[in-house]
């Protein structure tokens, strides 16, 4: 069984085995997340010492967490793994000064004014209590709900404000 399992996967794209990693760590009735332009594992780089607010700087005084410069990335991948393809993209991407182009896995709508600094700045909410286990992930995918009724319901568990105009600006 092993030598068949490998077989496949030595003859599977590099991409195809980022879509069996993320099948293999997602419950088989949970939404997959959307295909990015480059392959990241938060895994592998939480478990290289990095914090979520090493490359997500703004988490906790800006109201988006945002993505970080690709001079970030590139500070540790002009030597480390440059040459696997997704790194080489990535420097490609760094010379011409283009962002990446990250498909977006959690959003709000428009009308709803949400916070990063509020919620982990000042209240100090952790990330995974509304992003889940990022740290465990190769793939990310929306693994909470970002609903009006789940941000109600903790927001009632935590003692905060369910009136509609903290959330909602009046129109």
């Amino acid at each position: 069984m092993r030598l068949a399992f490998a077989t496949v996967i030595s003859k599977v794209p590099f991409p195809g085995i980022v879509v069996l990693l993320a099948a293999a760590q997602t419950a088989p009735d949970a939404p997959q997340g959307p295909i990015q332009p480059l392959p990241f594992s938060h895994k592998t780089h939480v478990s290289s010492g990095l914090a979520c607010r090493d490359c997500h700087a703004t988490a906790d005084r800006g109201e988006a967490a945002g993505f970080p410069a690709l001079s970030k990335c590139m500070a540790c991948h002009t030597a480390v793994a440059k040459d696997r393809p997704s790194i080489v993209k990535l420097a490609e991407l760094y010379k011409k000064q283009e962002p990446i182009p990250w498909k977006r896995v959690y959003r709000v709508p428009d009308y709803v004014a949400f916070s990063h600094k509020t919620h982990v700045g000042t209240a100090h909410v952790a990330c995974d209590t509304c992003h889940g286990s990022v740290q465990d992930r190769d793939v990310i995918r929306k693994e909470k709900p970002t609903s009006m009724a789940a941000c109600v319901d903790c927001h009632k568990q935590n003692g905060a404000s369910v009136a509609c105009d903290y959330c909602h600006e009046p129109r």
